[in-house]
């Protein structure tokens, strides 16, 4: 079956997108193994299928590269673009289902703002001793995410994000139900920089929206926790992405994921 498809990378963070408006198409996480595949498939850092949804405008099933199904930020955002880019958008508003639930987005000049669920945090009972970490803890902001915040005399840039994220990753803390790491540096007020080892890649990636979120989050509760209106920049390999959110009594709401998200290519495959 010849299948149309496009790609989308939002910072670095690519997927490869089908319109299934029509249920024609049948996947599964074999199908998301073999095109994700950076030799054998497309190549990418999951599948995104667009799919009806009878309250919303879409439905989004996203699959990792090993055909796990989790939620995914930057994925919604480029599922965002290619959805009005298919006709499925009418507006500059949206409302669309994943798998964490119900999401909305607004559809910008230069980016696409997703709104994210009220994030959780837990302390990290955590120890690597071959990494000078100052301070940790875990958020879920629809994926589980460890952060971790790397000592200054620390380079993240030259960090072996691979190796301590393989080691952390199938520890017998988190081998189970695995996690998503995310080491973390402070550069400003406000401005932080993230390197993420995503579980279902097995890797790192250029950007992990997700992770991107909970770092903000985890910042702000460590080293500037005021209340009102805030916006964390985070600088990851792929780019800069914002985190707004509100924060009152002791609680996060309102929080958006802000970037941008672009077509790279569209094609045609046999699956």
């Amino acid at each position: 079956m010849k299948i149309a498809f496009s790609k989308y990378q939002g910072t670095g963070n690519d997927f490869i997108l089908i319109n299934n408006q029509d249920l024609k198409i049948s996947h599964s996480p074999e199908l998301a193994v073999t095109l994700c595949d950076r030799h054998f498939g497309i190549g990418s850092d999951g599948l995104i299928i667009i799919e009806p949804d009878s309250d919303n405008d879409f439905n989004m099933i996203f699959y990792n590269p090993d055909g796990s199904k989790s939620f995914c930020g930057n994925g919604s955002r480029c599922a965002v673009k290619f959805s009005q880019a298919e006709g499925i958008i009418k507006k500059i508003s949206t409302s669309f289902m994943s798998t964490d639930g119900r999401h909305k987005a607004e559809i910008m000049p230069e980016s696409i703002q997703l709104q994210m669920h009220q994030p959780s945090i837990i302390p990290a009972i955590f120890i690597e001793k071959d990494l000078p970490i100052i301070n940790k803890c875990i958020v879920n902001t629809g994926s589980p995410h460890l952060v971790l915040f790397i000592d200054d005399k620390i380079n993240i840039v030259e960090l072996d994000v691979k190796f301590f994220g393989t080691k952390i990753r199938y520890s017998n803390q988190f081998k189970k139900e695995g996690i998503n790491i995310n080491f973390v540096g402070i550069d400003a007020l406000n401005n932080i920089s993230i390197r993420t080892y995503e579980r279902g890649v097995e890797d790192e990636t250029l950007s992990c929206g997700t992770g991107v979120t909970a770092a903000a989050i985890a910042y702000h509760s460590f080293y500037h926790k005021k209340n009102g209106a805030q916006t964390v920049n985070v600088n990851a390999i792929g780019g800069q992405l914002q985190v707004n959110f509100d924060f009152k009594d002791n609680a996060y709401t309102n929080t958006y994921l802000c970037g941008p998200a672009e077509l790279v290519y569209e094609g045609f495959i046999n699956i």
